[in-house]
């Protein structure tokens, strides 16, 4: 296929895209965060048999089955009290990052568009993990979505920003459907949670405050046919920085996760050659594992995470920091292997 015939096809694409049909489960286009399924790693048992979800009044539901294992690198008290809730939590990324959050001794609400896929998730993380079905782009739902947690648990401390969404178009074939679809999600969703979020339980309430981890994007010089979320997560990334700076005082802190190439389900719905041509973009040579997502968001949500307010942390193997193919085609041999410098040899001592 030709250039103009992909751009064209990419144009009729998304001519079609409407507001409701972006996905909320976590930057999948992208290829972002995929690792082992929950349940199949090691100190991870089988997932239960469903139990039957109970309703509070705001629509909250919750499973009592048995949590996942430990985390492999945090004390299981890390979070011991703590609420968080986490958007775009029942699929891959933010379903790594709750069992996380739940294996560091975290209470989670993972929100979404789709009451199957959370309530799936919830029996397979188990005790601990509820969830709220609603559309974060919406102040009704979101308020809904914060009103269930605050009723189940009595108070917030965290909330993951992590519903996002885009599809491959060259810049120059965005329509503005397609662009306002793109920005209503990833930039409206995460300002309406945000708020929501921060009036019910952070905002001139002496010895409340909590951390945001608004989930973006990298590298941050550009990616190919994707202009539209290149400009949301920068907008997400400044109104990190902002917002952190304003309720500093309230006790409330911010932080932008710029994450790059992951290894996700959607990823390998692509030709092989697409997922070793995006390793081997990527310096480190590998796709990111999305056990190490999981780890940072954990770590965000620690105590630290406050000192980092109003910085975008990266964590996409230095993708951040070249561009093209690495090592760099120019000076690499057929093996892809950088030549060394051949040294003069000492002399005799």
């Amino acid at each position: 296929m030709t250039y103009s015939a992909t751009r064209c096809e990419a144009a009729r694409r998304q001519q079609g895209v409407e507001e409701g049909q972006l996905g909320l489960a976590a930057h999948e286009a992208l290829g972002i965060a995929r690792g082992d399924a929950v349940g199949e790693g090691p100190g991870h048992g089988p997932p239960r048999a469903p139990s039957r979800p109970k309703t509070s009044r705001h629509g909250l539901r919750h499973s009592w089955t048995l949590m996942a294992g430990p985390s492999e690198i945090f004390r299981p008290d890390l979070l011991a009290g703590r609420v968080a809730i986490v958007t775009g939590g029942g699929t891959n990324l933010g379903r790594q990052a709750t069992a996380e959050l739940l294996a560091c001794g975290a209470q989670v609400v993972i929100a979404g568009r789709r009451e199957e896929v959370l309530a799936a998730t919830a029996d397979e993380l188990g005790e601990g993990c509820s969830y709220v079905s609603g559309d974060v782009r919406e102040r009704a739902d979101a308020d809904r979505i914060v009103g269930g947690a605050l009723d189940r648990h009595g108070r917030l401390d965290v909330l993951v920003n992590n519903a996002g969404g885009q599809y491959f178009v060259p810049a120059e074939a965005i329509a503005a459907k397609g662009w306002r679809a793109v920005m209503r999600l990833n930039v409206e969703g995460t300002m309406t949670m945000t708020h929501a979020v921060a009036e019910a339980a952070w905002l001139g309430r002496p010895g409340a405050g909590g951390t945001v981890i608004n989930v973006t994007v990298s590298p941050h010089h550009g990616m190919p046919a994707m202009a539209h979320t290149g400009a949301a997560r920068a907008a997400v990334e400044a109104l990190t920085a902002e917002l952190a700076e304003r309720w500093r005082e309230d006790g409330v802190a911010l932080v932008a996760a710029a994450i790059g190439r992951f290894d996700t389900e959607s990823l390998r719905k692509y030709p092989e050659i697409v997922v070793r041509q995006a390793a081997r973009s990527v310096p480190l040579q590998r796709l990111g594992r999305m056990q190490e997502f999981a780890w940072l968001v954990a770590f965000l949500a620690s105590p630290v995470g406050h000192g980092l307010s109003g910085t975008t942390v990266t964590l996409d193997g230095a993708a951040d920091n070249w561009w093209g193919a690495w090592p760099p085609e120019l000076i690499a041999d057929d093996e892809g292997t950088v030549p060394t410098e051949a040294r003069r040899a000492e002399p005799p001592a």
